[in-house]
């Protein structure tokens, strides 16, 4: 659920009505547009301004070399802000912009809430939130666990292609952490298939005896999926479809975590 450009929600069209932007706010919806067309026909379409006033905020965001032009004639991302947004994803900390997203969802969910990332061939615990229930989950932030066993390991394999499913078994294995752990191709493309279709994944105690989890798939600004969010419970607290049933809720925190990454849904 990404926060949708002027261009694609129409903001355009209110713009055509709205007299009282100012400089700055007539620079940035050009700027936006021409990051989204090409042509200054659309660009003007999509901000509503006057063809001689974006015509003229075009001149300015070129010298500056926000904007460039190709050989036909279209309007590109220039040099200046590729260097901009080089220096801005250097400086991302998924973990801080999760944060305050997780940390509602505790509050909504009471149970334990974590981020992962791949890394490698693994799931790499990068924030672990507690609730305010008894009980602590055995995991720790800086833990690797095996992505086939674990929620968020799912939801980042079913962004693989078929072909790369099939080449991260043959690399690392499906080996059992439990007696309810998935080990063979034929199994873990069943539940893939599921999760693709779902939009969200569960551990039904494959990973630690006792342990269930639902997860969903975070994206990045390229639409890429490196990272999960998950709901973690105990078997004794929640059955399995009372946390199937925090689906929702990790997709919401999911989206809301990826729209803060820059990623909007195509």
């Amino acid at each position: 659920m990404g926060t949708q450009t002027a261009a694609g929600t129409g903001q355009g069209s209110d713009a055509k009505t709205d007299t009282s932007a100012n400089a700055s706010e007539k620079t940035l919806l050009v700027l936006e547009a021409a990051f989204s067309y090409s042509r200054f026909t659309d660009i003007v379409e999509a901000t509503g301004l006057p063809k001689a006033t974006t015509h003229r905020i075009l001149a300015t965001l070129m010298d500056r070399q926000f904007i460039s032009v190709n050989k036909d004639g279209g309007y590109l991302p220039g040099p200046k802000i590729l260097s901009l947004a080089g220096r801005a994803l250097e400086r991302i900390d998924i973990s801080a912009i999760a944060a305050p997203h997780i940390d509602d969802l505790v509050a909504r969910v009471h149970c334990t809430v974590h981020l992962g990332a791949a890394n490698g061939d693994e799931v790499l615990y990068l924030v672990r939130t507690d609730s305010d229930t008894p009980y602590r989950m055995p995991s720790r932030v800086g833990h690797s666990i095996p992505m086939h066993s674990s929620g968020i390991g799912k939801v980042i394999l079913a962004s693989y292609s078929d072909d790369a499913l099939e080449r991260f078994v043959a690399r690392a294995g499906l080996p059992r952490r439990t007696n309810r752990t998935l080990t063979t191709l034929e199994d873990l493309r069943a539940e893939i298939a599921d999760v693709r279709r779902l939009g969200y994944a569960l551990d039904r105690e494959e990973n630690v005896p006792g342990v269930t989890c639902v997860a969903a798939p975070v994206y990045d600004h390229t639409g890429t999926v490196k990272y999960g969010v998950s709901i973690s419970t105990i078997t004794l607290a929640h059955t399995e479809e009372q946390i199937e049933a925090m689906s929702p809720e990790a997709i919401a925190t999911a989206n809301a975590i990826s729209a803060a990454l820059g990623h909007t849904p195509r």
